[in-house]
């Protein structure tokens, strides 16, 4: 296949720090509301009356783990599919990239993108969205979120490469299926995950400004 710079995600070391996500909106300098990383918190269970005292309940089958998703820079990107001026493009890496002089912010990409990972920019009138820190790369050094984990549950590398060491799988709840779009991202699961569109659980975090 041809070369294809992918993300590797291993839920079941995710603390939900958010350290990943504060590098990249530092490194990036980006404004109040645009998280072009983001933490999603997935928890659920259910709760089990009390025998003998219905009123009382306890928590049973309860469960919680942690994705950090951003652009997936995807194999089929609906986002590029969709630009009517050419802005949204895919590298000969796989990166996928937009061109700010093109870009009219017409918002198709971010309508398109089952990830939510273009983001509009109302100061400077673009759309915008993780860049797999390109500077960086062409300097040998990994992007900023990767760098930034404490515990190494996030990775990169190329696609192939990473499913040979940690297998295929591309989707877990809350993110949606994997073949909308082809994500170029591996996932080791959470001992709780749950198989995307069969979740039982709910996104629990908070609206962030940040």
């Amino acid at each position: 296949m041809a070369k294809q710079l992918a993300f590797y995600i291993d839920t079941s070391a995710c603390t939900a720090c958010k350290a990943c996500q504060i590098a990249c909106k530092d490194k990036n300098s980006l404004p109040v509301g645009l998280l072009w990383r983001r933490v999603y918190q997935y928890q659920g269970g259910d709760w089990m009356p009390h025998p003998n005292q219905p009123n009382i309940k306890s928590p049973v089958s309860m469960f919680a783990y942690s994705v950090s998703i951003s652009c997936m820079h995807c194999q089929n990107p609906l986002c590029v599919t969709n630009c009517p001026t050419g802005a949204m493009h895919k590298r000969d890496d796989g990166v996928v990239l937009i061109n700010a002089d093109l870009c009219i912010g017409c918002r198709y990409c971010e309508w398109s993108c089952p990830y939510s990972a273009p983001q509009y920019n109302a100061e400077l009138e673009v759309m915008t969205k993780c860049d797999f820190c390109q500077d960086l790369l062409a300097k040998g050094e990994p992007p900023a979120c990767v760098a930034a984990c404490p515990t190494r549950a996030l990775n990169y590398g190329e696609l192939e490469e990473l499913q040979k060491q940690h297998g295929g799988l591309a989707a877990i709840e809350p993110l949606p299926v994997s073949n909308i779009t082809n994500p170029s991202v591996v996932i080791t699961p959470h001992k709780n995950a749950q198989p995307s569109g069969r979740g039982t659980g709910h996104v629990a975090n908070l609206p962030e400004e940040i």
